[in-house]
């Protein structure tokens, strides 16, 4: 019998960095944007994967890991399928909590606010830069739905493959959504738990309040 391991006994001691409101720059997405391009410098793996929270009408909530695709208009972009879960809660609750987490810098962001889908040209302006095979994917997916076989799948890529040989328009069910931040906080792993907080609450547009917290 394998013997188990004790979790409890799992420590890590932080202390690569550390961070004040001072450090801060006056915008949050500024901030955001240069741990982002420092977490890039770093080769962090996967430093635009972002989970992502959201719960439906009746409070339940669920989170997956999707990739950030941009911050337009002030706004964190991602792109789903409109017909799965996640977007089903967020037609029903049309809000959202993100996390950041790179640990290779001792370092989370963690960004709330309020989910809005991008418009039809926005969408279709990046599902065009998408890889042929990706752009077949999104319509032979029926994303969050109950798949008899992989076999299935790959015969419905097939089908749409052959279908669309030249160009692949954006399906209908297929889009962007942003997020518009009222709430974002920087967080620095310090030693002894003793962890760096500052947190931006927004007060109107474009201006942010920060401040320190209690780790």
């Amino acid at each position: 019998m394998t013997e188990r391991t004790d979790l409890a006994a799992i420590r890590q001691e932080y202390s690569r960095h550390s961070l004040s409101p001072e450090d801060c720059l006056a915008d949050p997405l500024a901030q955001f944007s240069r741990w982002l391009d420092e977490a890039i410098a770093a080769k962090v793996n996967e430093p635009t994967a972002m989970h992502v929270a959201t719960a439906g009408a009746d409070g339940r909530p669920s989170g997956r890991l999707v990739l950030l695709k941009g911050i337009e208009q002030q706004r964190f972009v991602f792109y789903t399928n409109y017909e799965s879960r996640k977007a089903g809660q967020l037609e029903a609750n049309p809000f959202a909590a993100l996390t950041f987490f790179w640990p290779e810098l001792e370092r989370q962001v963690r960004i709330e606010g309020r989910v809005e889908r991008l418009p039809a040209a926005v969408s279709d302006a990046y599902f065009e830069s998408r890889p042929y095979q990706s752009r077949i994917g999104a319509w032979a997916s029926r994303q969050s739905e109950a798949l008899d076989s992989t076999r299935t799948l790959l015969a419905r890529a097939a089908r749409f493959a052959a279908q669309y040989v030249g160009g692949v328009p954006r399906p209908p069910h297929w889009g962007g959504y942003g997020v518009l931040p009222d709430r974002i906080e920087f967080w620095q792993g310090r030693p002894s738990r003793m962890h760096d907080r500052v947190v931006f609450r927004a007060e109107g547009p474009g201006q942010w309040r920060k401040e320190r917290l209690y780790p």
